[in-house]
């Protein structure tokens, strides 16, 4: 089992037993336990699909039904309604599995539809677009592979996987050469990135002979200014904007030359994708 199954198994159980607690008590005084019944799942709004794994899980764990998917994921689909996927199996387990299903297709969908979004607005450019760690608690790799559906590209995982040198660092170690050098000896091969909040910060980064340099919250003209800066200075090092990144301000952004684009709103501002699941009794 990889990560990300790992993590959909965790979060499904914990939906479900903050949805179902004790028991579904609507169904069980409803619906016969031996009722069988079959379900559509309705994509209703244009985006891109991502999360059957995590719906196929629910429904596992609510019980044995059968799941036919109808249509691929990561792919814009403009075509709606149209059907996703075709469920059998017991009644009561169907109405036990369709809130907690819909909520995770519909946010994981959501992220990778705004996401298709952001890539959109930058195509023709050299840059590429990058998620954050602005991610629900819990659910960071769901949220990263949903990015990864809309055509974006993951940033680090945590704190673990790759350096990023902040300003708080930088206080800490006196300078940005000198956090550089204390990340080098510590993890030696690992790439080292270092945030730069204006044109001077950017130089020393320059001279410290970082990997990546990441531009906050500057302006697309000074960004313009800082590719030029880099590319003066005969700099291996990539150029990577972020801060406050939206649909509106990107592709100015993108237009002047940066690398890369990290936007935390794909994860953390994305509205849920409109799905429904249509339950028959069989």
């Amino acid at each position: 089992m990889n990560t990300v199954e790992a993590e959909t198994q965790d979060i499904v159980a914990l939906a479900l037993a903050e949805d179902i607690g004790p028991g579904d008590i609507t169904s069980e005084a409803i619906v016969p336990a031996e009722a069988s019944a079959c379900a559509r799942l309705v994509q209703k709004q244009a985006g891109v699909i991502f999360g059957l794994d995590a719906v196929a899980e629910t429904l596992r764990q609510c019980g044995d039904a059968d799941f036919e998917r109808l249509a691929p994921e990561s792919e814009w689909r403009d075509q709606v309604p149209a059907d996703l996927a075709l469920v059998t199996g017991s009644a009561r387990s169907l109405l036990a599995a369709e809130r907690t299903a819909l909520n995770l297709l519909g946010h994981l969908s959501g992220i990778a539809t705004l996401t298709a979004l952001y890539v959109a607005a930058v195509a023709g450019t050299r840059a590429q677009v990058l998620d954050t760690r602005k991610t629900t608690p819990g659910m960071r790799l769901l949220e990263k592979a949903a990015v990864v559906a809309g055509g974006a590209v993951n940033h680090r995982i945590g704190l673990f996987d790759a350096i990023l040198i902040k300003e708080n660092h930088v206080a800490m170690a006196g300078g940005i050469a000198t956090a550089v050098e204390l990340c080098r000896r510590s993890s030696p091969g690992v790439a080292v990135e270092v945030e730069c909040r204006d044109l001077e910060e950017l130089a020393q980064g320059i001279d410290s002979g970082a990997d990546r340099l990441m531009l906050d919250n500057l302006d697309a003209e000074t960004m313009i200014r800082a590719v030029a800066m880099r590319d003066a200075a005969g700099s291996g090092a990539t150029l990577e904007a972020s801060g406050g990144i939206s649909l509106e301000t990107i592709r100015p952004i993108a237009e002047s030359g940066v690398d890369f684009i990290s936007a935390g709103a794909v994860t953390h501002s994305a509205p849920a994708l409109d799905i429904s699941m249509l339950i028959e009794v069989a």
